[in-house]
């Protein structure tokens, strides 16, 4: 289930390579790998706005934040699939059109249509992810075996 299926434009580009590498290190469970990826005082939004998972809507600011992120949510997902319908890099940044395919231990699957906006600094860093999407939306599509 653990895959990348890429059906969009792909020239290579700074926050396009970030966006690959996050989407892998996610896919392969390496919190240490994903958080190299982050500048110091990068930010992450996902999603944008308040929800059950920032109910503050501030984002995850920093690295312990976003480990703290990813201990609390991303390490509870049991694989993840990432579907790149479309992807626009330009300046800074990279705005991929998504699927994320979710699976939990007990094989329930969820389905997050988004967008996933990436930025970079000069050295590559991720100084931003932003995440569009809706989780009423995605919580919709639970299915369970």
């Amino acid at each position: 289930m653990d895959a990348i299926t890429w059906d969009a434009p792909d020239a290579d580009h700074p926050a396009r390579r970030a966006a690959r590498a996050s989407m892998t290190a996610v896919i392969g469970g390496r919190k240490d790998d994903w958080l190299r990826l982050f500048a110091p005082d990068a930010l992450v939004e996902d999603p944008v706005g308040p929800s059950f998972l920032d109910p503050s809507g501030n984002g995850h600011r920093g690295h312990d934040a976003i480990g703290a992120f990813w201990d609390t949510f991303v390490s509870t997902i049991a694989g993840f699939r990432f579907t790149i319908a479309d992807s626009f890099a330009n300046g800074d940044c990279c705005a991929n059109v998504a699927t994320i395919t979710t699976t939990t231990d007990d094989g329930s699957t969820m389905t997050i249509d988004c967008v996933l906006i990436y930025r970079v600094d000069d050295a590559g860093l991720i100084t931003s992810l932003r995440a569009h999407w809706e989780p009423d939306r995605a919580m919709a599509t639970i299915t369970r075996p």
